[in-house]
């Protein structure tokens, strides 16, 4: 099995809903997603996924988060904005967008919302 992972970053402000910390108001961080693909086998070139493909569905799945509010943006303007919530999210997205790629599959995803506090998102194995 080859593995690949790449990180990407995005800054947005967000606010949790519910949450009685502080967290609950409008406030924003220096997202880092780091997406781990992984393929039993490698394509013609010897590669699990060109990164600059990686690249492109980021651009499509985190581009509208982006200098805005997390809040704003469906599904999120109905889902809380938790760094738990987006990595599952980005998840889902990015295996959707692999579906067609019967070599590639997603195998985790990381949400940083800063240097030292990450969630990830990855399904347990069948």
């Amino acid at each position: 099995m080859h593995t690949i992972f790449k990180d990407f970053t995005f800054a947005a402000a967000h606010a949790i809903r519910g949450h009685t910390r502080g967290c609950q108001n409008l406030h924003g961080h220096n997202y880092r997603v780091r997406v781990h693909l992984a393929a039993g086998r490698l394509d013609e070139l010897g590669m699990v996924l060109d990164f600059a493909d990686l690249k492109t569905i980021m651009q499509e799945i985190l581009g509208p988060f982006d200098h805005g509010v997390i809040n704003d943006v469906p599904p999120f303007d109905r889902r809380n904005t938790t760094a738990e919530l987006l990595s599952q999210y980005v998840f889902e997205e990015v295996e959707r967008r692999l579906a067609a790629q019967e070599r590639v599959r997603v195998t985790r995803v990381e949400v940083w919302e800063n240097d030292t506090s990450c969630a990830a998102y990855q399904p347990e194995q069948a």
